[in-house]
């Protein structure tokens, strides 16, 4: 981007001392050599002095100095250009949108909110902290579904985030083939780390692949796959239809395969991690952002042109023209 703009920029304070030594040169002047016995007298001798050429000397030599004040703060004329290099980090956000995350065990903005609602908001926040990484989203219920493949337009990654519900793939929780896909996905990555951080609330019963060896795969391809537990020990209260098609809160069991989540995360050198609520939710995304952080460079070019000789030359033709003036002046 081209850009004006001075190597020393404080030099341009001086040009505020110009009007003051305008002011001091003005009362400034030799003392009286003849007296007179009417001021009517000296004052229009006084006028007589105050000639055009003398007003103009003044303003030339006040030019002059600005000028060279200019030239002193040294004015650029160029371009700079900041390269930011990623260290390679690949990251598949895996969520499960089955019918359960409709629960309504976690709260948001002081309110009660369901399990997918806090989840989008929540991996919203950790998407904006890591813009150098590429990103994608892998939705699943009864059978997987990519929404968003790896990319670094996080505008777009946003929008297909907010678009996660309920009911948009059939029901189900195919744990594997979440697993499974999203080994493939990330395999085909070359950034020098991959990483999956699977979120479910449920237990795999759907797909042909199991978590364990769908785990294996990610395992041989350098994939480490975090896995979140979500839910509230227990029961967890949840939005129903009664006979009469009604929408009525009831209450359902939660249930995790913790251990099979555990075994996943510890297969591929990674973490499982169990949110009852929306901090502890929230505190396990910050955790994964702090383990697995972009170390990234910052490459900064500049190019400019000096053009102090602009303002100098200025000065001194001003300056010879003033010199002029004053010569026509005098008697």
């Amino acid at each position: 981007m081209n850009s004006l703009g001075f190597a020393y920029p404080a030099v341009l304070a001086l040009l505020a001392m110009l009007p003051v030594l305008h002011l001091l040169r003005g009362r400034q002047g030799p003392g009286p050599a003849v007296l007179f016995s009417s001021t009517s007298v000296a004052a229009m001798i006084g006028a007589s002095n105050r000639t055009r050429p003398g007003r103009l000397a003044n303003l030339l030599r006040l030019l002059v100095l600005a000028l060279l004040i200019l030239a002193l703060a040294r004015p650029q004329y160029g371009n700079s250009r900041v390269i930011v290099e990623s260290s390679g980090i690949d990251i598949l956000l895996v969520v499960d949108v089955s019918g359960s995350m409709e629960a309504r065990d976690f709260t948001l903005n002081g309110g009660s909110a369901s399990r997918l609602m806090v989840v989008k908001k929540v991996v919203a926040d950790f998407v904006s902290k890591r813009p150098g990484d590429r990103i994608g989203l892998l939705a699943f219920a009864g059978r997987p579904y990519l929404l968003c493949p790896l990319t670094l337009d996080h505008d777009w990654l946003s929008r297909r985030l907010e678009s996660l519900r309920t009911g948009m793939i059939e029901d189900g929780t195919a744990i594997g083939s979440a697993i499974a896909i999203g080994a493939d996905r990330l395999g085909k990555s070359r950034a020098k780390s991959r990483i999956m951080i699977l979120l479910t609330d449920g237990i795999n019963n759907a797909g042909k692949i199991t978590p364990l060896i769908a785990a294996e795969a990610a395992q041989a391809l350098g994939i480490k796959i975090y896995t979140v537990g979500v839910g509230t020990r227990g029961e967890a209260p949840m939005p129903m239809k009664d006979r009469f098609g009604r929408m009525r809160m009831g209450r359902v069991r939660v249930d995790i395969d913790e251990k099979t989540l555990q075994k996943v995360a510890e297969m591929t050198g990674a973490r499982y991690f169990r949110a009852t609520d929306t901090r502890s939710l929230a505190t396990i995304y910050e955790e994964i952002d702090k383990l697995e952080k972009t170390t990234r460079k910052i490459r900064h070019f500049s190019m400019y042109r000096d053009l102090y000789a602009y303002p100098v030359a200025g000065a001194l033709l001003l300056f010879a023209l003033e010199l002029m003036v004053r010569r026509k002046e005098l008697p």
